[in-house]
């Protein structure tokens, strides 16, 4: 049968949208099958997993994690600190993971004495520059803890440094993981020791006056001074667990620490305000059970 010019051009119009329709379908397979043909790019794209098992520590912050007061007099004892020591009674966070044997050639203690949060990120470029896989972090209480209340670190001071501070670790040391200890109550240890005449004496030397002045004053302004003081501690923690959950390698106790019921016993027997070498170890107890957790706490 003779094909008509229409015919003809209604042939060539079907073949032509049939193969229009051919290379959309080709496409959107190609982008289908393309997406599912590369699960590693959506991998790298996650989060990374946090490592309970670290096998290097770098230690940041203040007196506590020197061990300030806990062998002797106005002293440090690195020795008995909760992050990095070696004493057994203690049995640091770092011996904890690494083991005894490993403590001296991995891990490392850059806290210093009277540190505040403006201190950090010097402490923590140190740190990075062993590319540990774990650094802790411990500051905040002499933040709090000044001559008077009026000079207490503003808040968005500490945040600033504290934000600081991570992202100088994070350019050094990118997989580095960091684990923040909440600030302690220094109410609860003001209420440990309020009692005991020795006790109001050593406070009289100048230990965190803003919390610790006139210790057995229950006037108003002395009862709203020590308010004042625990709720800057709470808005530093507050402070802590916000930039903290910000980087996914980073993990906050959640506020273990300053939950924790420090006993008279457990702190130091010189000025019963640091933490003695039982305070320590409930310390590293604290950071070893955080660390080691599958999930950060809720």
């Amino acid at each position: 049968m003779r094909t008509t010019p229409a015919r003809r051009r209604a042939r060539r119009a079907l073949a032509g949208a049939g193969a229009v329709v051919a290379l959309l379908a080709g496409t959107l397979t190609g982008c289908q099958s393309g997406g599912q043909a590369d699960p590693g790019e959506r991998g790298s794209q996650s989060a990374p997993r946090w490592n309970t098992a670290p096998t290097s520590i770098a230690a940041a912050g203040d007196s506590i994690t020197r061990g300030f007061d806990a062998c002797s007099v106005l002293a440090d004892c690195p020795e008995v600190s909760w992050a990095t020591g070696n004493d057994p009674a203690v049995r640091s966070l770092a011996a904890r993971l690494l083991g005894d044997a490993a403590v001296p050639e991995r891990s490392w203690n850059y806290a210093v004495t009277g540190s505040r949060m403006a201190d950090l990120p010097g402490q923590l470029a140190a740190a990075a520059a062993h590319k540990p896989d774990l650094v802790t972090v411990m500051v905040g209480s002499n933040d709090a803890c000044r001559p008077t209340a009026s000079s207490m670190t503003p808040v968005a001071e500490f945040r600033s440094g504290f934000e600081q501070a991570l992202a100088r670790l994070r350019a050094a040391s990118p997989a580095s993981q960091v684990y923040v200890s909440s600030v302690p109550d220094l109410q609860r240890l003001w209420e440990q020791g309020k009692d005991l005449p020795m006790v109001r004496q050593v406070w009289k030397l100048g230990i965190c006056q803003s919390m610790l002045a006139d210790p057995l004053s229950l006037a108003t302004g002395a009862t709203a001074r020590r308010e004042q003081v625990r709720a800057r501690v709470v808005e530093y923690n507050e402070v802590l667990r916000e930039v903290c959950g910000k980087d996914a390698l980073c993990r906050y106790d959640g506020g273990a620490v300053f939950q924790y019921p420090f006993a008279a016993d457990q702190l130091s027997r010189w000025d019963w305000f640091h933490p003695g070498k039982d305070g320590q170890a409930r310390l590293a107890e604290l950071a070893h059970r955080q660390v080691t957790a599958a999930e950060p706490p809720r």
